[in-house]
């Protein structure tokens, strides 16, 4: 009795903080409660410095569609002894706008060693690796990587999280053979559960086929 006292409290909850989100929206830490979450832009470790607009909390919301998605591949990532790791999921419009405004000083370039050391941040738009829209805003867009399930020891890809060049391409091939090999367990597993790589960085998937195409979301991440 107890037992079903508390699960009914724990519906009760999830469902109020549903409510707080635009119908067809979850928590995605509601569906797959062992996933690992480093959200980069909740914190000042990004490619601007700062935390950005609307990240208020580091939580991860995704639609119910891409979440029961990666539901699937977490429970297939376990039996082969890894997890899910996500630095990004929906991304409000007014983040996307804050990095239209940083790209527009081009004298502020105190993260340019980390993450574009290699290009002229006035090339960034251009090239690709940040955009006016982004798929993120959708709310089927993720930016992810897998661990170790045991250590939590991020799998090594060949190049780290939002590097804004050509090492971070699927097709880069400067890297080994077992940074190639972990790439493509990547993106086998997400292509299997209905979601399509970017070729410019091998952490970003997009449900093929996401509820909202053509809606652009900018609800604050709380």
């Amino acid at each position: 009795m107890l037992n079903k006292i508390i699960f009914l409290f724990s519906l009760f909850f999830i469902q109020l903080s549903y409510s707080q989100l635009p119908e067809g929206f979850v928590y995605v830490s509601d569906l797959i409660p062992d996933i690992e979450v480093e959200l980069r832009y909740f914190s000042e470790n990004n490619f601007t410095g700062k935390r950005v607009p609307g990240y208020e909390a580091e939580k991860l919301i995704l639609t119910k569609e891409a979440a029961m998605a990666l539901q699937k591949i977490q429970q297939e990532l376990e039996n082969d002894g890894y997890c899910l790791k996500f630095f990004d999921a929906y991304r409000p419009q007014r983040a996307v706008n804050s990095f239209i405004a940083w790209a527009q000083k081009p004298e502020d370039t105190i993260t340019k060693s980390q993450f574009y050391p290699e290009k002229k941040k006035s090339n960034l738009f251009n090239l690709g690796y940040i955009a006016t829209r982004s798929g993120h805003s959708r709310g089927s867009t993720v930016d992810l990587t897998i661990v170790d399930a045991k250590s939590l020891e991020e799998v090594d890809m060949g190049g780290s999280y939002d590097y804004f060049g050509e090492r971070s391409h699927h097709n880069f091939q400067d890297i080994t053979e077992k940074q190639k090999a972990n790439r493509q367990y990547l993106k086998a597993m997400m292509s299997r559960y209905g979601f399509r790589a970017y070729s410019e960085e091998w952490w970003h998937y997009t449900l093929r086929n996401e509820p909202y195409p053509n809606t652009y979301f900018d609800f604050i991440i709380q």
